[in-house]
């Protein structure tokens, strides 16, 4: 019998093992989520712990990224949609980070397929618009489930528009908000599984930190970047119609997406807002049995969502409070979000003009037309424009002066040239002359006329405030004046000034009609407003709506703005001729390093330019590119706004640099004031050139009067506020004499000590400052040298 058991003994005994183990474990997961259930119970209306949202977080931590996509695939294809709904909020988080931005999850801002090819691939994978994600949105969405989005998460205006109880204009919104039960945190937002994952998806450009300057990333090849146009291209189609929803299962029908809300009437969308609590019972209507609104909901959820959460963060109301100078800044946007916004725009303006001919027509309206079509006429100006155009001013009016401004300017004039994006469009010539602008594009140049009039005086008034001897400021210019110089468009803009300044004089039920204008966000279904065929009536409507009915107009060829034009040239002028004295310094300069140098006291630069500006990053092919950037935007400068050659050689004798017939130079650019001549902004900085050629020799004199001329690096100042930082790390640095020193009663007090401790050695007063002369001098030696041997040593 011993023989017998022992045997089946070690047998069993492997099985038991096992049994044990998987009870233990079992045991373990109901003991970590102990307090979770027990939190639940407390608490009836919060959702009981999923076991499969808990499997899910422990894989999270322990296993790799690729096995976990893998499972998250067969869980989306193997479950059901009861158990799906209680996993999905946290994955969403763990994908595109949380709403406070403690969790990067992903991180797809900084995911490159050069730098992490697997796992760039990978994720791809799973969020392209046909890919496992969102399947399970589409899952979820035929059971009609709503997941809680917090209000406070929500862009400036929206929420407080929200808790002042007052609907926003948007129909995103509409029926969607959830007042919070007795002694609840906040207000929410009650979104179906689509809204849910596509807010998370926008909202994560603005939440997560932005990256830090040290690493080096190419927004165009990240994955975000790349799922923004993925996402654009598949439910904004240029060609054919949006896809429909993938089904999840082989051989399964497709899951019918949740109805949409009721679109509101047109006129709810007035000025008068009213009771958020009227409006959202008023509009608890049955949903739209039209079967042909199920074909785009999707493609105008996406992109209402995409711009109240990229562009929604100012309103006209606080626009016009940001004038002030002493206004308090409040969303400021990055680089990478104006980036993503300019592939928004790109988008759209190809979206709006992959409209056929014959659907594009007025005549078109009168049709019977599918939803597509008609969201493509109505995309960029009931959806875009307005928004879009506080968005710029604010970047205009804030951004700091530097060369990162660029997105920024790109961005917007992309916006301005919808026919580069339009299927007709054809290659330049061969003599590089751009084509004239067709007049088919007249309405929307005159629909969008601040667009090009009031932002271009805004780009005047910021690149006024710039050195123009950088290339890359010399850049923006050219760039823009070459837009504005294209064939025909000045003049379409001068028409539709004109409408505007056109003066009321018929129809008096028209000053009723006058701009209860619509903010023209609402939805593709909602009734068209009425055709208006005067089109000197929508041109002032396009303004007022954007500015108020208070504004105030300034033409873009009005005589203020041409002053602005010819300041404008007039610094051009100048700044080629700093350009060309430090191009002659640059070819006189030794080619050999000076005895200093090699001590470790010399220049660093081999070319010689100085760090004033761009110039130390290429040398004299930087002046060169400068001088031409410069010369080609003075042309176009010229030919828009038609300024005779005599006007600009009067701007080139007016700076002071010519010489007259006995050799001397004039006199700086001033006026005459009450006590005799005052130098202007302009005429201060008129010996620029030669302290200029003085700071950029690679020589001890160069450092001497770098030392004295050029003001301080940022590195050896204390900047408590980060706002002072970018404000002093936009302002473009250059040589400058100031002389206020002499003026402060502490140095007068220190002469008249010198003069009387000299006079107690029989030393008179004339000695007396030749000796304090000539022990500055050594001073200053000295500190140049060791100024620049610290340079040599920083990192």
């Amino acid at each position: 019998m011993t023989t017998f058991r022992r045997p089946m003994a070690g047998r069993c005994f492997p099985s038991l093992k096992r049994a044990a183990q998987w009870v233990s474990q079992w045991f373990l997961k109901v003991a970590i989520f102990d307090s979770r259930v027990e939190a639940a119970m407390a608490f009836p209306h919060l959702q009981q712990p999923s076991f499969l949202l808990a499997s899910l977080k422990t894989d999270s931590v322990n296993k790799p990224f690729a096995q976990r996509c893998q499972d998250l695939v067969k869980v989306i294809e193997d479950f059901p949609a009861k158990e799906l709904h209680t996993i999905f909020p946290w994955l969403v988080e763990s994908i595109f980070g949380s709403l406070d931005g403690v969790l990067v999850g992903w991180n797809l801002r900084c995911l490159q397929g050069r730098v992490n090819p697997v796992e760039y691939s990978i994720a791809m994978e799973f969020l392209d618009p046909g890919g496992p994600m969102m399947k399970l949105v589409y899952k979820l969405q035929a059971e009609d489930y709503r997941f809680d989005f917090p209000v406070s998460y929500l862009p400036g205006p929206v929420k407080a528009s929200i808790q002042e109880r007052v609907l926003p204009d948007s129909p995103l919104y509409h029926n969607k908000v959830q007042f919070p039960p007795t002694g609840g945190l906040g207000l929410n937002l009650a979104l179906n599984p689509f809204e849910y994952y596509i807010f998370y998806f926008a909202l994560s450009l603005i939440t997560q930190k932005p990256l830090p300057v040290s690493l080096h990333v190419r927004t165009s090849d990240c994955a975000y970047f790349i799922l923004v146009d993925r996402y654009l291209s598949w439910f904004l189609p240029t060609e054919g119609s949006v896809p429909p929803p993938l089904s999840c299962s082989p051989g399964g029908t497709s899951p019918s997406p949740a109805p949409r809300t009721p679109p509101m009437p047109f006129a709810s969308y007035g000025l008068h807002h009213t009771s958020l609590l009227k409006r959202h019972i008023s509009h608890q209507t049955s949903v739209n049995a039209d079967p042909a609104s199920h074909e785009i909901w999707r493609s105008e959820t996406l992109l209402q969502v995409f711009v109240e959460m990229w562009l929604h963060h100012y309103s006209l109301e606080m626009y016009q409070k940001m004038q002030s100078p002493h206004a308090k800044e409040s969303f400021t946007p990055t680089e990478e979000h104006v980036l993503v916004v300019r592939l928004l725009l790109k988008h759209l303006h190809a979206f709006a003009n992959s409209l056929k001919p014959e659907q594009a027509s007025p005549s078109a309206h009168s049709h019977a037309t599918s939803p597509l079509e008609e969201f493509k006429r109505a995309a960029v100006p009931r959806f875009v424009q307005q928004k879009l155009y506080l968005f710029l001013q604010h970047c205009f009016g804030h951004w700091p002066l530097d060369a990162s401004f660029r997105a920024v300017l790109e961005m917007w004039l992309s916006y301005l040239q919808p026919w580069r994006y339009a299927p007709e469009k054809q290659a330049q010539s061969s003599d590089s002359q751009p084509r004239c602008v067709s007049e088919k594009w007249a309405p929307f140049v005159q629909e969008n006329l601040l667009m090009y009039t009031k932002l271009f005086v805004g780009f005047l008034n910021r690149v006024l405030r710039t050195d123009l001897v950088s290339a890359k400021n010399a850049l923006m210019v050219f760039r823009v004046a070459k837009v504005f110089a294209q064939p025909n468009l000045a003049e379409m803009i001068q028409k539709g000034e004109q409408l505007f300044l056109e003066p009321e004089l018929v129809i008096p039920h028209r000053q009723h009609r006058l701009f209860t204008a619509p903010t023209f966000t609402g939805s593709f279904l909602s009734p068209w407003p009425p055709v208006v065929t005067d089109t000197a009536f929508k041109v002032k409507s396009h303004v007022y709506s954007l500015e108020g009915q208070d504004c105030k107009y300034t033409p873009m060829f009005g005589p203020e703005v041409r002053t602005l034009v010819l300041r404008l040239a007039q610094l051009i002028t100048q700044a080629k001729q700093t350009a060309k004295a430090i191009s002659d310094q640059c070819v006189e300069s030794p080619t050999g390093r000076s005895f200093l140098s090699w001590l470790g006291f010399g220049s660093m630069d081999p070319n010689g330019s100085y760090s004033a500006n761009d110039l130390d990053e290429m040398g004299q092919d930087n002046v060169r590119k400068t001088d031409e950037y410069l010369e080609k935007a003075l042309e176009y400068l010229r030919q828009i706004f038609r300024l005779s050659e005599a006007q600009l050689t009067q701007l080139t004798l007016a700076l002071g640099t010519t010489q007259n017939e006995n050799g001397k130079k004039q006199l700086p650019d001033c006026i005459v004031g009450e006590d005799g001549l005052i130098l202007t902004p302009l005429g201060r900085y008129q010996f620029a050139d030669q302290m200029v050629a003085l700071c950029s020799r690679d020589d001890f004199l160069g450092s001497f009067c770098r030392y004295h001329l050029m003001e301080p690096t940022l590195g050896g100042r204390h900047l408590l506020s980060p706002v002072g930082r970018r404000q002093v790390a936009g302002h473009a640095r250059g040589p400058r004499l100031s002389l206020r020193f002499l003026g402060s009663y502490r140095t007068l007090l220190l002469l008249l000590l010198a003069f009387f401790v000299a006079s107690l050695f029989c030393i008179g007063p004339l000695p007396c400052a030749l000796l304090l002369i000539l022990g500055y001098i050594l001073y200053a030696m000295a500190m140049t040298l060791l100024t620049e041997r610290g340079k040599l040593h920083q990192p």
